[in-house]
């Protein structure tokens, strides 16, 4: 906590975190707003409280002194105490569970495909282009995309 700011240190203009949204969106987005000045893992730890409100605020200023030797371990005891508030991440399942059906256009069904496979994180681009092939229905296009 005795570290000093950069200066020409502004706060900053993000929602604070309360406890009850996606912690890791919250963390990239506070890391990304400190590491336009530093990325100094003292300061880091330091502004982190700015960045909370309500009982996220609460638990941190409960957190034992000398508790916290880094900015990782920071994180982590965040994720643990927030972990319930994660979203629920769409899985590989859901894509290879797919099926095109003899009622839905290419088109339609394409458009669906994508809107899942980008919520997917660290999609590799041949896994999903083989899932789209073995989920869309039999016809002049698949066969045209095979040869």
């Amino acid at each position: 906590m005795e570290t000093r700011l950069p200066f020409g240190w502004k706060p900053f203009n993000i929602d604070c975190y309360d406890g009850t949204t996606d912690l890791d969106e919250h963390v990239d987005l506070y890391v990304t707003q400190v590491n336009l000045y530093t990325n100094n893992d003292a300061i880091l730890c330091r502004v982190f409280l700015t960045s909370l409100k309500g009982s996220a605020l609460a638990w941190y200023t409960q957190l034992p002194a000398g508790s916290v030797d880094s900015f990782d371990t920071l994180v982590r005891r965040f994720t643990v105490q927030y972990a319930t508030s994660r979203p629920h991440h769409i899985m590989f399942a859901t894509l290879a569970s797919l099926r095109q059906g003899d009622d839905k256009p290419l088109r339609t069904f394409m458009e669906h495909f994508a809107s899942i496979s980008v919520k997917i994180r660290n999609l590799n681009p041949e896994v999903a282009l083989h899932v789209m092939l073995m989920t869309l229905k039999p016809g002049p296009f698949v066969d045209s995309l095979y040869w």
